[in-house]
């Protein structure tokens, strides 16, 4: 009989009081937790000795299988020394719980009296008499719903559609990390205004704002790490968007559904999706949807190894597109231009054999050229892969400064997407028994850490 000696004395308890390790037990999002584990050290088989788990399932976590069992949550909890109340399992008044919004003692008082109090606050503040309260600081206020209007109209809807075209250019430029919340806090807004009085068509649109709403909240918990809320916010909006009778929208979910599980190495189901999006695309004769569904196909057969139908798919994907230039394209597939294409392209081609580098790096160097400044998330994901595949063709000068320009974008970018993506170029440069490339890995490695 094997008798192992580890147990939770062996991870610092500090960890657990770490933000982001304390929003993901928040949400119990398992996958999140032990890849913060295995940042400090901790490995796929030690936390599977501590929480009696086989190494197997402890990879579907990893790959995002949800853990929803209590009695499996707990043993996890107990096994790593995780404090229960901080996974919700159980009250403990040792565990503080994530910040709560603080007491409004003023909302019982009338308006007089608020004034006043205000008044007197304000002039302690200003003269350097009051005192400085920082515990509350970190506080949000009491959430108070905005009151939403009785009877909507189009006007309103355009109001909802402009925000949330905002808050996805903030994605794109910044990562999800930024305004994640903000899209879920507008989610919340969007959601009250289903029950207002309106027409028919104003409906359906509200209903398809909502969809993309959803659609962005989903991608955004998706870039941070979040996969769990991901799936169940692209899900409701697969649902608005079918109820909204949009199909183009529909697709462009389920292709977001595709790329959530291509992250996660679950390509198979992630080809799924990919395919029932085409489904949606040739619905709603969109013949840019279903170029963008065609090229993440192919890059998906790429990684399954299947060469002939990869390049197949990044055929048709090109022919499609061209036949989509001049036509109007809707807000969700817009982003899609002539970069991303070559960008996909240039994956498909570095996930193939290695007599396909050559023309990865033209594909990978022509998507940079053509990209827009303010998409920097995109420029670091193919200054990323193309580091990685002049790093795999000997091209070591051009990798290095590539590689390094990486590294000083991720840091300014919060995504979580953006530090896993990393992985592949860091294990390239360890592979090189160069000074400068060392030097590039061990870099990738303090960032990926942070």
């Amino acid at each position: 009989m094997n008798v192992s000696n580890a147990s939770a004395h062996d991870i610092d308890p500090t960890i657990w009081d770490d933000p982001q390790m304390r929003q993901a037990l928040y949400v119990r999002d398992m996958a999140t937790v032990y890849r913060l584990l295995q940042r400090i050290g901790i490995s796929q088989r030690h936390i599977a000795t501590l929480t009696t788990q086989s190494q197997s399932e402890i990879s579907e976590i990893l790959k995002g299988r949800q853990v929803m069992a209590y009695d499996v949550l707990g043993r996890i909890a107990d096994g790593l020394g995780i404090p229960r109340g901080y996974m919700g399992l159980a009250y403990d008044t040792s565990c503080p719980e994530p910040a709560k919004p603080t007491k409004e003692p003023e909302a019982d008082l009338d308006e007089d009296e608020q004034v006043r109090r205000l008044l007197a606050r304000a002039a302690q503040v200003t003269v350097g008499a009051a005192g400085e309260d920082s515990d509350t600081w970190t506080h949000p206020l009491a959430s108070v719903a905005t009151p939403a209007p009785q009877r909507i109209g189009l006007a309103d809807i355009e109001q909802v559609e402009t925000v949330t075209r905002t808050l996805r250019a903030l994605d794109y430029q910044h990562g999800g990390g930024v305004c994640r919340d903000a899209v879920v806090a507008q989610l919340a807004w969007t959601q009250r205004l289903l029950h207002a009085t309106c027409s028919e068509q104003v409906g359906l649109r509200l209903h398809q704002a909502l969809a993309d709403q959803h659609n962005l909240a989903g991608w955004t918990s998706f870039d941070v790490g979040l996969y769990g809320p991901a799936r169940q916010h692209l899900a409701l909006a697969l649902e608005q968007a079918k109820h909204a009778r949009n199909f183009s929208l529909a697709a462009n979910v389920l292709y977001r559904m595709g790329r959530v599980h291509l992250h996660c190495d679950r390509v198979q189901d992630a080809l799924r999706f990919f395919q029932l999006g085409q489904i949606c695309a040739q619905d709603a004769n969109c013949e840019r949807t279903v170029a963008m569904l065609c090229a993440n196909e192919a890059w998906a057969y790429a990684l399954l190894g299947d060469a002939e139908l990869a390049l197949k798919s990044i055929h048709r994907a090109r022919d499609e597109f061209a036949r989509s230039c001049g036509r109007p394209l809707p807000a969700w597939v817009n982003f899609f231009g002539p970069a991303d294409l070559d960008a996909l392209s240039g994956m498909v081609y570095a996930d193939l054999t290695d007599g396909h580098l050559d023309v990865a790096s033209e594909f990978l160097t022509k998507a940079l050229e053509g990209r827009d400044p303010s998409m920097t998330r995109s420029r670091v994901f193919e200054l990323t892969a193309l580091a990685t595949v002049q790093l795999r063709a000997g091209e070591l000068n051009s990798a290095i400064a590539n590689g390094h320009q990486v590294v000083a974008l991720a840091s300014q970018i919060r995504s979580k997407r953006i530090l896993d993506r990393l992985a592949p170029l860091q294990a390239a440069a360890v592979a090189r028994p160069h000074a400068d490339a060392q030097d590039l890995a061990q870099r990738i490695a303090t960032v990926r850490a942070a």
